[in-house]
């Protein structure tokens, strides 16, 4: 049992509250709230699980905050978002059947790798964009692939979920960036939805550190879209992947 203090509780919300504000902002969120709770000792598992619990009403949030990017978007939420569902339940399902020795040796190289997505997404994106056919929208085959293993990961674990979906949606739709990443948060907002509910009742969920990280979570996630407006994410991209990496070469080395 992991005693929360004040000055404890005060650093899962203000975790909570700058993880929810950079998924809204772009992703890498979790980079931020998931060591967090790492660092105070919580066990691996315990600390994804809780994690995705907390930062739900972020996702939540920050689609609010979009409704008028996604009130055109309809279509696309009614067909992508089954397909995210489906993903979502088979990585709760996989994470509930990993140990907690198996998923803390991987979580290294699994932050690794949402850094690598969080460096690499503008020069996909922009890449692949240019070359995109301009019938290829969001019914096209790969889409529906590449979106339902999208579910499982993020359902798995799900940092660097919002960098993989915003570029992977950006290759396949033709639309504004603010759309796209208003999208984006749907998407991830439906898989941590269906993943925390079935945490809630098969995941070791620290309820006393989700319940700190749910309303600052959801402050973070409406004030990051108006950040997401008017900031240059290249700033929040360099200060998430260079605490990402520290972090996981920590893990490795200790």
């Amino acid at each position: 049992m992991i005693h929360l203090d004040t000055a404890r509780l005060l650093l899962v919300a203000g975790a909570a509250f700058l993880a929810a504000a950079a998924n809204a902002i772009g992703g890498g969120g979790t980079l931020i709230s998931f060591p967090a709770l790492l660092l105070l000792g919580f066990p691996a598992l315990t600390a994804n699980v809780t994690n995705t619990v907390g930062l739900l009403p972020g996702y939540a949030g920050g689609s609010l905050a979009y409704r008028a990017e996604l009130s055109v978007q309809r279509r696309r939420v009614l067909f992508l978002g089954p397909i995210s569902v489906v993903g979502a339940v088979g990585g709760a399902i996989l994470l509930t059947r990993t140990s907690n020795a198996v998923f803390a040796a991987v979580v290294p190289w699994l932050i690794l790798l949402a850094c690598a997505l969080l460096l690499l997404q503008p020069v996909v994106t922009s890449r692949v964009r240019t070359r995109r056919p301009e019938r290829e929208q969001h019914r096209s085959p790969a889409l529906i692939v590449v979106q339902f293993l999208g579910g499982v990961y993020g359902a798995f674990f799900g940092a660097g979920l919002g960098v993989m979906m915003l570029a992977v949606l950006g290759l396949f739709i033709r639309d504004d960036l603010q759309r796209i990443n208003a999208l984006k948060g749907m998407m991830a907002l439906i898989i941590n939805v269906v993943a925390a509910i079935y945490f809630a009742f098969f995941g070791p969920v620290s309820w006393l550190a989700a319940a700190i990280m749910l309303p600052a979570g959801a402050v973070g996630g409406f004030a990051g879209v108006s950040l997401a407006r008017r900031m240059r994410p290249a700033i929040l991209r360099t200060v998430v992947v260079v605490f990402g990496v520290a972090f996981a070469l920590h893990q490795l080395l200790t």
